[in-house]
């Protein structure tokens, strides 16, 4: 309630029946990953952990860690989001031939089975 000298401020909210929870799992503050775990999480993704085992590593570190596996999964694509980003022109370039290479030679084995011939 608000007052005022001439005014009160009733507020009335029939779907909240209960006082308003100050810290819950749920909520979106409290399943955010600490500084220390997403260099954790770059850790592990770089010896290629699958994001499941990553969240048992935080949970069993911590019992009330509120992370869920979908945020690991979003982590993740947001460091190899960085990573594209960062990676050099040179090695950009030297990707994209090294598929282009690998298409010609793909099409190159799938002609000579198409003529009957082994490869």
């Amino acid at each position: 309630m608000a007052t005022s000298e001439n005014w009160q401020l009733f507020v009335h909210n029939r779907r909240h029946n209960h006082k308003i929870v100050v810290y819950h799992h749920s909520h979106a503050q409290a399943a955010r990953l600490t500084e220390e775990q997403l260099q954790q999480t770059e850790q592990f993704r770089k010896s290629y952990v699958p994001p499941r085992n990553i969240l048992r590593f935080f949970r069993e570190q911590n019992v009330s860690c509120a992370v869920s596996v979908q945020k690991i999964y979003n982590v993740v694509a947001k460091i190899k989001k960085n990573r594209m980003v960062t990676q050099s022109s040179i090695e950009t370039v030297r990707r994209a031939t090294y598929l282009v290479i690998l298409s010609l030679h793909t099409r190159h084995r799938l002609q000579l089975l198409e003529r009957g011939y082994m490869y």
